[in-house]
């Protein structure tokens, strides 16, 4: 499997494989720089992205998936957000057999406008789906002052720690069956999420809801709440749902682009999940 996009506001690279130290720094050149942004004062610490990355690959860590947002402003390229997903060698089985797979994701800018995190998440094999998890536990910042390579690290434990957590929410949803009203409201909810009200107080998403519902393969016929999250996950993500606009012309969505709005969605819609799970009376959080 190999996939290489670029759009107006990122490009990313999945191959399927171990990426290489090379084809990271080739695609995302943020990651080994080690320029910092004019913009940034005094105080502000660089946090090497590429000495983290060598770090967690000494540490049995392989990374899977890079992304970096795209700028047209001369010298930016070397200090934009990016963000890298790893997967550990002992969970390469799982990996393989098409299961859900742990993951801690760094997320790191060199211009002073976003904090180092690291969060931990999920891949879903079957359909190359990454997920991120929203509680807010699994969300640590590191700030570009200060002792920062003591906190990187500390930062970088407290997550790898918490993907069993993430896991075993993710597996607690898979028991939890959604009617279809309840799927239905939660597709509602999800498209809240990725388009905004006008003025007047209308949605502005090109498509209905329940267009958001339809599975892409036969596995996603499934009413519990995992699954149902990652068949609205997809249709969101990758875009491709026909449409109208607000003036009635025929249109597609796009998918989602951007390093931030991808993470802010994935975390929405995870945390959504984790709602809807409550609201079923079988929290996430004390299945975990």
């Amino acid at each position: 499997m190999y996939r290489y996009t670029r759009s107006s506001n990122q490009r990313s690279l999945f191959t399927g494989q171990v990426l290489e130290l090379d084809e990271i720094e080739r695609f995302a050149p943020a990651v080994m720089s080690q320029a910092v942004g004019e913009r940034c004062s005094k105080r502000y610490r660089h946090i090497d992205s590429g000495a983290v990355l060598r770090g967690m690959v000494t540490e049995g860590f392989r990374p899977f998936e890079v992304r970096q947002t795209v700028t047209r402003k001369p010298g930016r390229e070397q200090v934009a957000k990016h963000l890298i997903r790893f997967r550990h060698e002992r969970d390469m089985e799982r990996s393989a057999s098409g299961g859900l797979v742990p993951e801690v994701i760094m997320l790191n800018a060199h211009d002073g406008t976003s904090a180092y995190k690291m969060l931990s998440g999920c891949f879903r094999m079957v359909c190359s789906n990454g997920l991120i998890a929203g509680d807010i536990r699994s969300d640590q910042s590191v700030r570009h002052t200060g002792d920062v390579a003591n906190k990187v690290i500390e930062a970088s434990y407290t997550v790898l720690d918490d993907t069993v957590r993430v896991m075993d929410g993710a597996a607690h949803m898979g028991t939890i069956t959604l009617s279809r009203p309840e799927q239905d409201a939660f597709a509602e909810a999800a498209a809240e999420l990725r388009w905004e009200r006008d003025d007047n107080g209308n949605s502005t998403a090109p498509i209905h809801h329940q267009q958001l519902l339809i599975p892409a393969r036969f596995e996603d016929r499934a009413d519990d709440v995992f699954t149902t999250m990652n068949v609205i996950q997809e249709r969101i993500m990758r875009g491709g749902l026909r449409g109208r606009s607000e003036t009635g012309r025929r249109t597609t969505t796009r998918p989602v682009e951007g390093v931030t709005e991808n993470v802010k969605l994935n975390r929405a819609l995870w945390t959504l999940a984790e709602r809807m799970a409550a609201l079923k009376g079988s929290p996430v959080t004390a299945a975990a």
